[in-house]
């Protein structure tokens, strides 16, 4: 190879955007999109609720010192009162004290610090809710960018046919072969083709620009890979898909712990009629002896402390408590229907999808052979151009058409898979708020033995039934 040949091959290849696969914008969402950094900074917030809730039951010790400035200094002298000097009051006095206090018995505190680890609970669950639809949205936005691009390069295969025929019926007119009508027919198609194709790639830089958004990207300038097509088991049945979902899902385990949340607050509030018990210990530095004639004293003091009546706040409390477990439960109520009816739509849709599929395929396939029959009737100059413009069209939209419905049954895949809480997600026995360095996976659906498959070509895009 010459070097001028191997010099432009090295300008191509450091010209070419870089290709993204599905791995590759779930991976950068997980670490660099900016709604996932908001959500984890917010859930580092929660995770000091604990910590909190526990600096009121642990020891707390104080130190505090003084230097007082008095006007009258107060002595009793050396005499019949006091055998030597004793000083009440120096004019210039000196103090510190430390002391420490320990609460022994709190009620209260005791379920506010598990109220406390309950809440940190609920908000890494919201977090991971959170965390799982950031990844949908990403994986929703590939697949539409993937299938843009797909509709671009039909679009560019209808632009290169009709420029050839553009020609072919330019060469024939001169020729005095075909009419002017046929020219200007061609002209036309190539110059719809050809703003469909603007369109196509308007619309394929206008979807890269919402996903290079998602991943935090400055440059939409970048390729993507054609993603594999999610797949889902044949024959599950809808019950085994909803209690998998039950148990699966973050905003309907999040509803459940917030129902046990504020339960535990409630419980709290009945502590507080309980006493309270709390032993302290005070030690004191002065430089006045004083009376007892030590300028070092310390004492402990064991205390209890017991609200009889608060003036009917523990019970507007109560009543408060009950009002919220009740709306927490309805919550709870509405996460489970809302989960059950988005796995039946879904099941439905993905159904419907994969029938649509099937007969776009189909359609492509009869498309494909109606444009030969009718490209060879026209050379043999037995099909008119009107005819031949006419089944290319039909090819095209069957093609955009199949792109299309490959998408819809893709992104139904991923919206069953999502609505049983198995896309991008972690499970939820496991510690949330530790993040993981792997990507984000798809966690097999029951009867499920891969996650994902190859798209099918053509019209081995049969339904199946879900």
């Amino acid at each position: 190879m010459s070097s001028f040949l191997a010099l432009s091959l090295a300008a191509t290849l450091a010209a070419a955007p870089p290709t993204l696969t599905l791995e590759d914008a779930l991976n950068r969402a997980r670490q660099e999109n900016l709604d996932l950094k908001a959500a984890q900074a917010r859930l580092a917030q929660a995770d000091t609720a604990s910590r909190k809730a526990w600096s009121n039951y642990l020891p707390q010790v104080t130190v505090n010192g003084a230097i007082i400035r008095n006007s009258i200094e107060a002595v009793i002298p050396a005499g019949p009162l006091a055998p030597v000097e004793i000083v009440l009051q120096p004019r210039v006095q000196l103090q510190a004290q430390g002391q420490i206090r320990q609460a022994l018995i709190a009620p209260q505190l005791w379920a506010g610090i598990q109220a406390a680890y309950q809440a940190e609970r609920v908000a890494a669950l919201n977090v991971e809710q959170a965390r799982r639809e950031i990844f949908f949205g990403v994986a929703q936005a590939f697949y539409g960018t993937a299938a843009q691009a797909q509709a671009v390069t039909v679009q560019e295969r209808l632009v290169e046919l009709n420029t050839a025929r553009a020609k072919d019926t330019k060469v024939r007119f001169e020729a005095g072969t075909v009419t002017r009508v046929a020219l200007l027919r061609a002209e036309q198609d190539l110059a719809r083709a050809e703003q469909d194709l603007i369109r196509a790639r308007n619309a394929e830089a206008s979807a890269k620009l919402v996903l290079a958004t998602l991943l935090a990207l400055d440059d939409p300038n970048f390729n993507v890979a054609m993603p594999p097509e999610p797949q889902v088991p044949e024959k599950t049945d809808t019950d085994v898909l909803v209690e998998r979902s039950l148990e699966q899902r973050a905003d309907v385990a999040a509803a459940r712990k917030q129902v046990e949340l504020s339960q535990t607050n409630k419980r709290g509030v009945w502590l507080s009629y309980l006493p309270n018990v709390q032993v302290s210990g005070t030690y004191n530095i002065n430089n006045a002896a004083g009376l007892v004639g030590s300028n070092r004293i310390w004492l402990i003091t064991l205390g209890a402390s017991w609200t009889l009546w608060d003036g009917g706040l523990r019970e507007a409390n109560l009543a408060e408590a009950s009002a919220v477990i009740a709306q927490n439960r309805a919550l709870q109520r509405k996460a489970e229907l809302t989960a059950r009816q988005e796995v039946n739509t879904a099941q439905l849709d993905l159904e419907s999808a994969l029938a649509n599929r099937f007969k776009a395929a189909q359609a492509v396939e009869l498309a494909r052979e109606s444009q030969r029959l009718t490209e060879a009737a026209f050379r043999a100059d037995v099909a008119t151009y009107l005819e031949v413009a006419d089944a290319n069209t039909a090819l095209t939209q069957a093609e955009i058409g199949l792109v299309a419905e490959r998408l819809q049954a893709s992104l139904a895949a991923l919206k069953l898979m999502r609505a049983v809480g198995a896309f991008g997600a972690r499970p939820l026995t496991s510690d949330l708020m530790v993040e993981q360095s792997e990507a984000p996976f798809l966690q097999p659906l029951p009867e499920q033995t891969k996650p994902t498959q190859p798209a099918q070509e053509g019209p081995q895009d049969a339904p199946r039934q879900q």
